[in-house]
């Protein structure tokens, strides 16, 4: 088989940061990379769960959200996907800050009541905002 873009990156040498992954059919793949591989430091499972509850809700409801086709963890637990559409690669670091940003105001974790998650048990918000945070400030510094 062939192997995927994302397994034919030299994980030692990749840093958290923002890359853009490809683009197919219109739809670019986004590396949102907030730990650096096999470093021993990964996003812990509740804070990873509720990072994705909060930001894939901020980016699903800022302004380019109909350009926003998934967002979610890596099983490595090392940093997230974005999928986008018709969204100008210039404009994903800044939406990026903007939804990091407002991610960091929530005091209530989006749709994990039982009825709405199935994992409703396993979230972490403070640690949620901190991964936030330390991932905002590595784009602010790139």
């Amino acid at each position: 088989m062939k192997k995927i873009p994302s397994f034919s990156k030299d994980h030692d040498k990749l840093l958290p940061g923002l890359y853009k992954c490809g683009e197919s059919h219109g739809v670019a793949t986004w590396d949102l990379r907030f730990k650096k591989p096999n470093a021993g430091d990964y996003i812990a499972q509740p804070a990873l769960h509720t990072t994705e509850h909060v930001l894939a809700t901020v980016l699903r409801n800022g302004r380019f959200a109909d350009g926003i086709i998934y967002f979610g963890p890596m099983g490595c637990r090392t940093g997230f996907y974005l999928l986008t559409c018709g969204i100008a690669d210039g404009d994903v670091a800044p939406m990026l800050k903007e939804a990091l940003k407002e991610a960091l105001k929530f005091s209530e974790i989006p749709g994990s009541r039982r009825e709405e998650c199935g994992n409703c048990a396993e979230h972490d918000l403070e640690g949620a905002k901190r991964e936030c945070a330390a991932y905002l400030a590595v784009l602010e510094n790139a």
